[in-house]
């Protein structure tokens, strides 16, 4: 790996020192300013984003994609805990299409995400065609149907009165017990041999996901049937989305919009903290 990833406009900076007390140990201040000392940038960008005269550039983030954060955009800290405690799963959904523009906004927050050491590497299949949700939805109830009838993890799990109650249902009434008739399913997907742990990357990547989705309408939740399924390598939903053999599922998240309006924000446990 080279060493000529910085570079810095001599008339701009002040040699303040942020950008390596920022660094993770790649930089150091030298008499021309910060300096590569060692190859192991990550390219989180945050050297560059810190310099308050815009004087350092790394190409491997470079200056030029960073945007200037608003400071008339923040948000006090009682709208951001009414916004993050709003957010609700949503089961019921109005039955009209999501544009794809929406979801690619939602994904396109999803990226900046934090990820170990930036290693990034989640990728997203949309899922957005009325038949193919239903065929997706009818694999996973048949899976699971399956998997309560033997002595399997699932048939053992605390959740399983609950999973065969919904069977019943969805029997009975024909109700969607995967994907709750969402008109669109993101799956996180990533490369099998992806040495970052991956899925903590791609659950942090839907909760962003999760937040963005509230401010432009539209509502979220996890789905954990699914997820179940694809996790054990599933066959015929494997197939049925057309994964490529290299790529694993990591989870997937219904999306759409919100058939109810909620009125008031609802508690949770007690919370509980020690210190030390």
């Amino acid at each position: 790996m080279t060493m000529d990833f910085i570079q810095v406009d001599q008339d701009k900076c002040t040699r303040c020192g942020l950008c390596v007390k920022v660094c993770r140990g790649v930089l150091a201040m030298g008499g021309n300013g910060p300096e590569v000392i060692r190859p192991l940038c990550i390219a989180c960008g945050q050297c560059v984003a810190v310099c308050p005269q815009e004087a350092l550039n790394n190409v491997k983030v470079p200056l030029a994609k960073q945007i200037s954060i608003k400071e008339s955009l923040a948000i006090n800290a009682d709208a951001a805990a009414q916004f993050l405690r709003s957010r609700r799963s949503i089961r019921d959904y109005q039955q009209k299409p999501v544009p794809r523009e929406k979801v690619l906004q939602i994904l396109d927050i999803a990226r900046m995400a934090p990820t170990a050491c930036n290693s990034q590497g989640v990728s997203y299949h949309v899922v957005d065609n009325p038949g193919t949700l239903r065929a997706v939805s009818a694999v996973v109830t048949e899976w699971a149907e399956g998997e309560l009838k033997r002595d399997s993890a699932m048939a053992g799990s605390p959740w399983a009165p609950n999973s065969a109650a919904q069977i019943e249902i969805c029997r009975q009434t024909g109700e969607d017990i995967v994907l709750r008739s969402a008109p669109c399913l993101i799956v996180a997907i990533a490369d099998k041999n992806y040495a970052a742990p991956i899925r903590d990357n791609a659950y942090l990547s839907l909760a962003y996901s999760q937040l963005f989705a509230v401010a432009i309408g539209l509502g979220t939740c996890w789905a954990g049937l699914f997820e179940y399924c694809a996790s054990i390598g599933h066959k015929p939903l494997l197939e049925l989305l057309d994964v490529p053999e290299h790529m694993q599922i990591i989870s997937g998240m219904m999306v759409g919009y919100p058939q109810y309006t909620y009125q008031r924000l609802v508690d949770r446990n007690p919370l509980e903290v020690t210190w030390q």
